[in-house]
């Protein structure tokens, strides 16, 4: 209990930055034509779930959204 306790700070810290490179490459015109458009909105959807499980307080979910819409990105 006590590593959880010190792991989720660290968890917060991670999501920030994971949206970050999630906007990054979405801003990325060449990045995002490699994209259909069902993995285009997919992308959106799980960087929208990552923010919202990030603000809940939910890091493990986040990262898991956040790092799914970073593999159909290829990044």
């Amino acid at each position: 209990m006590v590593l959880m306790a010190f792991m989720a700070p660290a968890w917060a810290g991670q999501c920030p930055m994971l949206m970050s490179e999630i906007d990054e490459a979405l801003a990325d015109d060449a990045k995002v034509a490699q994209l259909s458009e069902d993995e285009l909105a997919r992308v959106r959807e799980l960087r929208e779930q990552g923010e919202q499980y990030h603000n809940d307080g939910d890091h493990a979910q986040s990262e898991e959204a956040l790092n799914e819409a970073k593999e159909i990105l290829g990044i």
